[in-house]
């Protein structure tokens, strides 16, 4: 049966290209995505599956009873853009000023729902159920997952399964972990209250510039000095805004920038740190430094058993020539969240355009389509092998 499977998603190939490029032109930002979310509804509405909106916000999320008993296996794919201006050379650009799919969302959106179709063809010899869940918001911590976990509408699922179409890993290759696969992602935000002034005078100013670089510079011996070398983390500064004018001091500062890490001791020890020095820069300099924290997606842990289920099964898919356990990547996904929850496991599918070695989110980022029907072959050789567990 299977075998017959991949040949009919190999069918459907021109579809899925269709659908990702119409995706891809019309891409809507986190948190912003009924039209997205009406487009996968109509799309089931005229399979005839029975389908749910407004899961957790945006999700929409599907169900294909088989006429065998089995178990409940949900399958995922994201759809939501980023705010990066599309800047490729291709009939498919994004026709939304400074929004584009810049992460293969689009693909991840065209593949479940062509695996759907598929499978609804097989309906009376499919065993179990596969909840296609379609997934809003997964750029932009609260996301999606974790209110559609709260929302319960996955209570009954026994086992939930996703990939990434990974452009910086070559078409034909899996790769996945049977432990931590991506770290956790947060944010932070310092705000410096100095007292500007005249720039000819200034003794009499507490310049939030200086003020801001020496907190910055202080924020990377976190982990050079401060983290067990054998540990990961990442302090990462992405926005420095202060000033007005070249003879005015500044006197205020805003800094923005990311945490990443593997270990919520670790996650624990840098949040400690950064309010050690902005409490002690406050202190030396007379000035206030206040500390925003915001926790993201917790790091994603695949559970072993299905990972591995995900190596074996992918065995009877010839274009996948090579299987691999690898390293955690500093990453956030949101995905996480299903597998607290339940078992699962998340994988990446190769994906790299040769000629356009662009990484994700970057303007020019895009990814080759053949990876679609792997990906779709992966996630229901998955589907199946669970169902025989």
């Amino acid at each position: 049966m299977l075998q017959g499977i991949f040949k009919e998603i190999e069918a459907m190939y021109p579809e899925m290209v269709e659908r990702r490029r119409y995706l891809h032109q019309h891409p809507e930002l986190s948190f912003q995505e009924t039209k997205t979310a009406a487009y996968i509804a109509a799309f089931y509405e005229e399979l005839g599956l029975p389908y749910e909106t407004h899961v957790g916000g945006n999700g929409v999320i599907a169900r294909l009873k088989g006429g065998k008993p089995g178990k409940t296996i949900a399958l995922r794919a994201d759809f939501d853009a980023l705010p990066i201006q599309d800047e490729k050379d291709v009939p498919y650009k994004s026709t939304v000023d400074g929004v584009m799919h810049a992460c293969g969302h689009d693909g991840h959106t065209s593949t479940l729902l062509a695996l759907a179709k598929v499978m609804t063809a097989h309906k009376e010899d499919l065993p179990g159920t596969i909840v296609f869940l379609h997934q809003h918001a997964e750029e932009y911590a609260p996301g999606g997952a974790k209110p559609i976990v709260e929302s319960g509408a996955l209570d009954d699922v026994d086992a939930v399964f996703g990939t990434h179409l990974w452009a910086t890993t070559p078409l034909g290759v899996l790769e996945t972990s049977k432990d931590v696969f991506m770290a956790g992602a947060d944010r932070f935000e310092i705000t410096v209250q100095g007292q500007g002034g005249h720039g000819a005078y200034p003794h009499e100013t507490k310049d939030a510039i200086v003020i801001g670089t020496e907190l910055i510079t202080q924020l990377q011996h976190i982990v050079s000095r401060r983290l067990d070398p054998l540990e990961t983390a990442v302090v990462t500064v992405g926005q420095f805004e202060a000033g007005d004018a070249f003879n005015i001091i500044a006197d205020k500062a805003r800094i923005v920038g990311t945490v990443r890490y593997l270990n919520p001791d670790v996650q624990a020890l840098v949040i400690d740190e950064m309010e050690k020095i902005t409490k002690g820069l406050s202190t030396t300099h007379n000035a206030e430094c206040t500390l925003d924290y915001f926790k993201g997606y917790p790091p994603l842990v695949n559970n072993a058993d299905e990972a591995e289920l995900v190596l074996e099964s992918s065995k009877n898919i010839a274009e996948i020539h090579t299987r691999n356990e690898v390293r955690p990547v500093m990453g956030g996904e949101d995905f996480a969240y299903y597998v607290m929850e339940k078992p699962g496991a998340y994988f990446f599918t190769g994906a790299l355009l040769e000629g356009n070695e662009y990484p994700h989110h970057h303007p020019r980022f895009n990814f080759d389509e053949r990876a679609m029907p792997i990906a779709a072959k992966t996630l229901i050789s998955a589907y199946f092998a669970y169902q025989n567990k």
